[in-house]
Order: structure tokens, then sequence, then C-alpha cells
């Protein structure tokens, strides 16, 4: 671009004095007033060239003082200006660097001393180029300069900036770079980070956002500080709890990606690297004291009762990697079979027969927890894999006296419930796990008890079969009133009390038996297959709402489309018979033809029209009539329906199941020992009675009642008497001294060594460049010394 005297004298300062009054270029006026359209020059060429974009542009002087100051010869550089008064000093180039820039790029401090020293130097965004190559001493040097200049303006971005947004700050940048040092003196000179607010927060400040700023800035904004607050450095400037800082970030960032599609795979990076920096962490402790430390923690989770509340933390933001580490895994398993070291050795056979001999022994059990709760005995039959063991083998039990209740013979039976003497066992049962599940339910809190699909799954069964002890005592008081007992069964009324009970004792059956699928999780090969089965439900969820829209949609069209054929019957001359099909005659006979249809059982003849006989014109004689246009419609529609539905949406769901299976034994371990670590955790807060002995209460259960009233009528030193409606009635105990006091020292020294292995790595790839740049400038000296000696 050749440069006119007017585009000269643009460059020769940024300051008002050099600054022209007037630019024009192209169609385009440059004035003191801003921009202007200029009048159309209607002598000019049509298609005369204009310049369309004007960049600055160093003139021969300015390009030598760039020189040298990319050489770092502070004496040379304070010659040139001595020799060339009135030099601008804040010149740049085309991409708007300046001598400033380069000094501080080439880590030449004293270079950036001698500039700061000159008169109306403008530091520009140098702050953030110091920021982002991790100068620290330059750094001081600019904030100081800028301290002096304007206090307060190295809090703020830097408008106009062609490398960093205006919204991006010091301690942000320092922040999303890493830079430990740095954040650290930022945050000592004042800096802060506010926290962004969610996608879906509607405060007055985000409101008045929304109506007013620009929606892409907004959302840069907030993904760059989200950028800033889950790195690991600034994590562990701003926080004394590093791991239950990363959980709830992740979390948040999860749902921004939900909420705002358009960076989804942004937030959801973020999510994992944030994830995996809690896993790095505790990958840093040497010991099980350590460890124990941190999975003690109660930041985040104030639930009553937990052994390891930071791994219960972990389990509810879905942390797989940090709960399947084998640092954390070596800590379960070690409360999971405590002193009982030898049941990892015992055969698989074995293992299946302890069951079967802890029913023999379980009423020696329940007695000894009566009456002798602090036996050895005792506390070795609470560790949780016995509880397991003794629960598993009660849930046998149980699913006997189901499978003889079902299975009894009906062909005499009378109306009323059934009187097999194996009620009231079953009811006892029933009320017995009922227990057991809300008494885990005020443990846990209802919100997080229900976030695990079993739990709801029992309460569906829980309530089939109370539903049907309602309905055996409905049907009992209503012999008692009528005396029917003797009606015969094809008598009854179809919602009678003891058909319904049979319907719903049936279905809680199955569902009863369906639960030994749970055991599955304990099992390396089973597992993952209970897992992939339960992924595999929630695509078979996402895809019923488009199987819900065809079969809507086809039978909507065709409800009423064969009705007026509707029992007619048609006869050959051969004498047989065929009878219209009542597949399209209203809209449920359609939605049901058209639901069989998905698994291929629709009648061939589904789409078929009969007509019946038509009286001839002689006696004895008759005309068989055919409607080919209703009829072909009929197939076309049902054969478009078959393509869209069999062919088409059938195999995209087995393809996407497919893809959950080996989305799931790809990363098996991970997913095997998370769902592990979830029933180990159910059975830790289990009881040792299982049902319907939980029912009985125990020395350890009355204690803890007496212990809360004790707490709750006189004040009692770290422990406070709770009860609301999430856990109930709880004691509420204050962490441990030895854990308030050893965990700030334990993080410090996991962090200390987290940054080490992350130097040692960043050392070995940076070796070689740091070599490079020492032997340049080595070069650069020898080359100097050589020249003053010639000059000599």
């Amino acid at each position: 671009m050749s440069a006119t005297p007017e585009k000269s004298s643009l460059n020769q300062s940024t300051n008002s004095q050099f600054r022209p009054s007037h630019i024009s270029f192209g169609h385009w006026s440059v004035s003191a007033a801003g921009y202007r359209r200029l009048e159309e020059d209607l002598n000019a060429p049509l298609l005369q060239p204009r310049s369309s974009i004007l960049l600055p542009h160093l003139q021969q002087s300015e390009k030598k003082f760039f020189e040298l100051v990319a050489t770092n010869d502070v004496d040379e550089v304070r010659q040139f200006l001595d020799e060339n008064p009135g030099f601008n000093i804040n010149c740049v180039n085309f991409q708007g660097v300046s001598a400033l820039h380069i000094a501080t790029q080439n880590k030449s401090e004293a270079m950036v001393e001698f500039l700061l020293e000159q008169q109306n130097m403008d530091i520009s965004d140098c702050v953030l180029h110091a920021i982002r190559d991790n100068q620290i001493k330059i750094l001081q040097m600019l904030l100081d300069k800028l301290q002096e200049t304007a206090p307060g303006l190295e809090f703020v971005g830097v408008t106009h900036s062609s490398d960093f947004p205006d919204h991006v700050t010091p301690l942000i940048l320092a922040a999303q770079c890493g830079h430990f040092e740095i954040i650290e003196l930022l945050i000592e000179r004042g800096h802060r980070i506010s926290k962004p607010h969610p996608p879906e927060c509607r405060c007055t400040e985000c409101i008045l956002h929304l109506q007013h700023d620009d929606l892409l800035h907004g959302e840069t904004l907030r993904l760059n500080l989200y950028r800033a607050i889950t790195n690991p450095a600034y994590i562990c400037h701003s926080t004394h709890d590093p791991i239950a800082t990363a959980f709830e970030l992740s979390s948040e960032l999860n749902q921004c990606a939900m909420m705002v599609p358009e960076f989804r795979n942004c937030y959801r990076e973020l999510a994992n690297e944030i994830s995996a920096f809690a896993v790095e962490l505790i990958a840093c402790c040497r010991s099980t004291e350590e460890m124990d430390l941190i999975l003690r923690q109660k930041t985040g989770d104030t639930s009553p009762g937990l052994l390891f509340p930071r791994l219960v933390m972990a389990i509810n933001y879905k942390q797989k990697a940090f709960v399947a580490h084998p640092n954390t895994q070596q800590m379960v398993e070690s409360v999971w079979h405590a002193d009982w070291y030898e049941w990892k050795y015992k055969h698989v056979i074995v293992r299946s027969l302890y069951p079967i001999a802890r029913l023999i022994i379980l009423p020696l059990i329940a007695l000894m927890c009566l009456v002798m709760p602090k036996h050895y005995w005792v506390k070795h039959w609470s560790i949780p894999l016995n509880k397991m063991i003794t629960h598993n083998a009660s849930y046998l039990l149980f699913l006997v006296l189901i499978f003889l209740e079902s299975n009894q013979d009906k062909t005499g039976q009378k109306r009323g419930p059934p009187n097999t003497g194996l009620e009231v066992f079953i009811v006892l049962y029933v009320f017995g796990y009922v227990w057991g599940s809300f008494r885990m339910c005020m443990i846990k809190g209802p919100r997080r008890h229900f976030q695990s699909l079993w739990n709801i799954f029992d309460v569906f069964m829980y309530i089939l079969f109370l539903a049907t002890f309602f309905f055996w005592l409905a049907s009992y008081m209503d012999v008692c009133q009528n005396d029917q007992a003797d009606l015969e069964r094809k008598y009854w009324h179809h919602l009678d009390p003891v058909l319904v009970a049979e319907g719903c004792f049936s279905v809680a059956v199955i569902m009863a038996y369906f639960r030994l699928l749970i055991l599955f999780r304990l099992n390396y090969y089973l597992g993952p297959l209970q897992i992939s089965l339960g992924k595999m439900s929630a695509d078979i969820a996402k895809y019923i709402t488009v199987f819900a829209l065809l079969l809507i949609a086809f039978s909507a069209g065709m409800s009423r489309f064969y009705q007026a054929y509707d029992g007619m019957v048609q006869t050959d001359d051969n004498g047989i018979k065929t009878a219209q099909v009542g597949s399209f005659v209203n809209f449920s006979a359609a939605l049901k033809t058209f639901f069989w249809a998905l698994f291929c059982m629709a009648p061939l003849e589904s789409a078929d029209v009969i007509i019946e006989n038509l009286p001839g014109e002689k006696d004895k004689t008759t005309i068989t009539n055919h409607h080919e246009f209703t009829e072909v419609v009929g197939y076309i529609v049902f054969g478009i329906f078959e393509v869209l539905s069999v062919i088409m949406l059938l195999n995209m769901l087995i393809a996407t199941m497919s893809n959950t299976f080996q989305r799931v034994t790809d990363n098996v371990d991970v997913e095997w020992t998370f769902g592990k670590t979830e029933f180990y955790i159910e059975y830790m807060n289990q009881t040792i009675l299982p049902p319907p002995l939980n029912l009985i209460p125990t020395a350890q259960g009355i204690a803890a009642v007496i212990e809360w009233i004790q707490v709750a009528s006189k004040s009692t030193p770290g422990k406070v008497a709770r009860c609301n409606v999430n856990h109930c009635c709880y004691i509420e105990s204050e962490v441990d001294e030895h854990i308030a006091k050893d965990f700030p020292i334990l993080m410090s020294q996991i962090v200390q060594r987290y940054f080490r292995e992350k130097d040692a790595s960043a050392d070995s790839a940076g070796d070689d460049l740091e070599l490079l740049r020492n032997d340049i400038a080595e070069l650069r000296q020898l080359l100097k010394g050589s020249s003053n000696a010639t000059i000599g």
C-alpha cells in the first residue's frame, strides 16, 4: 500500500498532537468527528480501484527503531532516540505491534524498563502479553507503570486489542493460562474474578444483560470466565477444598452444555478437564491415611451417618473416574471386607452357599443383636459384606414365599383373599422392605435416594404389593357383607377385588424376581451387561416418542377408513366365506393393528377390503364387487408404515443400542467399578437385620433414639440434634479436630506434588526450545563483541 502524505502523518503518532484532522480513503473519510461516507464522484471511472482497509505503515526510521529494540541493546536505542528528538515511540506496524510489545515478547527486562521511562509511553495490552508469556518481573514493571498513570486501570481489560477481547482482564488471562505465581501476584494486588451466573439464572442483573447486551458477547464472556475459574491454578488459590470445588464446577459446566448447545463441546471439554483435575489430585496421595482424610471430608454433603461423605458426593455428581480410581477403590474395598480377608480367595461355589447357611443362623443373629449388640460376632456380621449376604439370604426366602403363593391351585378357589398361611409372612416382609427403604431415604435424602432408578423401581414394586394387600382386605370385607363366597368365577365382576389383587400380585412378583438383576453389579462380566441394559432402556425411552408420533399419525389417518365394511362377509364360488378384518374400522382397532405391526405380528390380510355378495340379475346368483382403489390405498399406507417403523426406526434403535453397549464395553472398568461402588455404599448404611427382622427394635436403634433425645434436651459439645423433612431426626456432629486441622496441610502437600509433576512434564517438553533460545542469545552477544572489537 502506498502511503500518501496524509497517511504518513497518521503513522507519526497515536497522540492527538500528531493525528491528522482529515484523512480520506475509498468511500470513507476519517476525521476528528469519526467516520463518514464520501460523496460519490460522478466523473470517476466506474472501476477505479479504491483502498478499503487502512492500516498503519512504518517509515524507515520506525523500522530501524523496531530492529534496534529487537536486538535488546538499550544503549543503541537510547542513542537513536537522542538523535531523533520528537520521535513517536508509540508507533505501531500493520499488526498493531509496538516497540514495547517487541521488548515484552523478547522477555527483555532491561529494554522494557527503559521504554517505560520514556514520556507518554502507551502500555496498550502489553500487560496481557507479559501474562501470557509468564514474565513476572516484566509484568510487575508494567503494572507499576499503570498504577502511576491511572490507578485502577490494571484491573480491567484492554479495548481495541488485536489479540485479546476487551472483557479479558489480567487475572482472567492468568487463570486461563494457569500461571500459578502470576495469579498469586494479581490476587495480592486486589484482582478478583466474579463467578459467572448460570444460563438459567433470571436475576435482575441477568435480565438486564439479556435485554441490552449482545448475546454472543455475553455467552463468550461466560465461557471465558468458566475457563478461568476452572483452571487448577486458580482453584488452588480460590478455595481450601479443590476437590469439592471441582465436582461442583463440573456439574455446572454440564448444565451449561445442556442450556447453551452452541458451546456444548467447549463446556463438556472444560467439565472433563476439571473432573480429571480431581482425579489427578487423589492420584498424588501416598498412603491410606491421606486418602481416608480426603474421603471423610463433609464439605458439600451434610447427610448424616455417611462413612465417606466425599465418595458419596462424587457418586452424586457422577464423577466416575474419581470413584473408579485405584486409590479410592482401595479404601472402599478395605471397608467392604473389613477384617474378612479370606472372602476374596473363596471359590464362587462356596460364596453362593453362604446365603443359605446365613439363612439358617438368621434367628441367632437377631437374638444376639438384641441382647449382645457389642459381641465380636455381631461386629463381624455388621461389616458391609456380611450385611449384603444376610439381606440376600432373607430376600431369597421372600422370593420362595411369593413363588409358593403365586403358584397355588386356583381350581376350587372361592371369593375372598387367599388363605394359604403364607400371607402373614409376605405382609411382614413387604412392610419390612418399606420401612428399610424409608430409612435409607431419610439417611440419604429424597433427592439423592431417588436418583437411583432401582429405588424408584422398588417404590412401584412396594405399591403393587400394598395394593394387593388392600384388595385382599376389600375382598374379605365384601364377602363378609354380601356373603357370596361360593359364587363361581365366571360370574365375578371384571373389577372384582380378588381379580385386581391377583393382577397386582402377579406384576409385583415379576418385579421382585427381576430385582435380582442388581446383584449382577458384583460380577466383572455380568455387571457391564446390567449397566448396558439400563442405558439401553434410556435409548428406548428416546425412541418411544418417535414411535408414538408414528402410531398416532397413521392411526388417525386410517381410524375409520374401513368402517363401512365392518362385519361384511364374502362367499366365493366354492362356498368359502371370508370376513372383513376389523383392522381399520375405528381408532382403537387401527392403533392396535399398527402397534403389533411394529413386531410383525399384524394379520397379513389387515388391508384387505371385503364386500358382501350383491344380488345378481337372476335368482340364486350373486355379484362380487371389489373396491380396488380403497384397498390399494390401505396397502400402500400399511406398507409405508412397515418400512418406516420396522426397516428404519427399529434398525436405528438397534444401532443406537449397539453403540451404547460398545461405549460401556470400551469403558468397562470405570463403568463397572462405579456401579459396584454404588452397590457397596448402599449396604454400608443398611441395618444388620434384614426385613422383616428390621421391624424389631434393636439395642443399637434404641440407643440412637435415646442419644438424640439427650442431645436435643441439653447442649452437647460437638453435637446438634436436627430434624427436617429431608433426613427426619438425626445428630449432626462437628468435623473431627484432627481432620479439620490436618486436611488443609494435606491439600497443600497434594497441590505441591500436583504442580511439581506438571512442571516436570512441561520442562521435558520445553527443554529443547529453551536451549535454542540460549544459543541464539550467546550468538548475538558474540556478534556484538566482534563488531565492537572491529570498530575499536
